[in-house]
């Protein structure tokens, strides 16, 4: 199910930088489906008022020396904490990021891949709320306090959408645009989902429900992970406009191929019913 809000509805002071693309802001509010015999209450944190809580900005980041600097000068006032996970960068990413902000916690990835990165980060976090973001320039810090709009107000995961009025892609390839429409389409009737976006890596959440997102994933598939255990868990989950940006400089490390070939792997292991019958066989070995 989905509302349109009135146009200021996300508006806040903290978001400086350039103004969102936004006619009308359309944010979807996830509540999944269940069978009968599957049936239990939406998982809800208790509503805390704004402006009483801590934020974490989980960033990884491998040689993106040359973008960072428009990432942390964008960053709002609402972030409490700024983590940049470090993938062996053999530029001067970590130098760059602390001349920019001297206040950054710079951590070292215990492993390869994204996933690992995100973990890493998320373990390192303080926060009562966690925001991960991309370093490549690719999302606008400024879109944060949206996020964080609705993590005060009782949702639980808050996930960004290309695809919603109010967001969109300047950096969507025709491959890239079909392959996320496929697992779309895949997580919704695996998961009896409505969601408009999937292959999205801007999101928020709450801290408390590290446990129960139970993240595994060490490469870009951890973001379907994230995605698909918060359906599974009941989590409340909204739905924000996000524009993403081209990439500032430097190649991406995304392979839409090879990489999407494990987010179906993950969504389809990570269903429904799915883990007890793996971990079945897995015990019979």
């Amino acid at each position: 199910m989905s509302t349109t809000l009135p146009p200021n509805a996300l508006a806040s002071p903290d978001s400086g930088g350039p103004p969102m693309r936004r006619a009308t802001d359309q944010v979807s509010f996830q509540r999944p489906t269940r069978r009968s015999s599957d049936r239990r209450p939406m998982r809800r944190a208790g509503d805390r008022a704004p402006g009483t809580r801590t934020v974490s900005l989980v960033v990884p980041a491998c040689n993106e020396a040359r973008n960072i600097p428009w990432v942390f000068e964008q960053i709002p006032r609402c972030v409490d904490e700024v983590i940049l996970v470090d993938g062996s960068s053999s530029d001067a990413t970590v130098p760059v990021a602390r001349h920019c902000l001297p206040s950054v916690r710079s951590v070292q990835q215990s492993g390869p891949g994204k996933g690992n990165a995100l973990r890493t980060g998320f373990a390192a976090a303080s926060g009562e709320y966690i925001v991960m973001m991309d370093a490549d320039g690719s999302m606008w810090p400024g879109e944060i306090p949206h996020f964080l709009h609705f993590l005060d107000n009782g949702y639980d995961f808050v996930k960004g959408s290309r695809c919603i009025a109010g967001g969109g892609s300047l950096d969507f390839t025709r491959i890239r645009s079909l392959g996320n429409r496929v697992l779309l389409t895949v997580v919704n009737r695996l998961y009896h989902a409505t969601l408009t976006d999937l292959c999205y890596g801007y999101c928020a959440f709450r801290r408390d429900f590290l446990e129960t997102l139970d993240l595994r994933s060490s490469g870009f598939e951890i973001e379907a992970e994230m995605v698909a255990h918060a359906l599974r868990s009941g989590l409340r989950i909204a739905e924000v406009p996000s524009l993403e940006l081209p990439r500032r400089s430097g190649r991406s490390h995304l392979h839409a191929v090879s990489d999407g070939r494990r987010v179906l792997r993950t969504l389809l292991a990570e269903r429904p019913g799915a883990r007890p019958v793996a971990a079945a066989v897995a015990g019979e070995r």
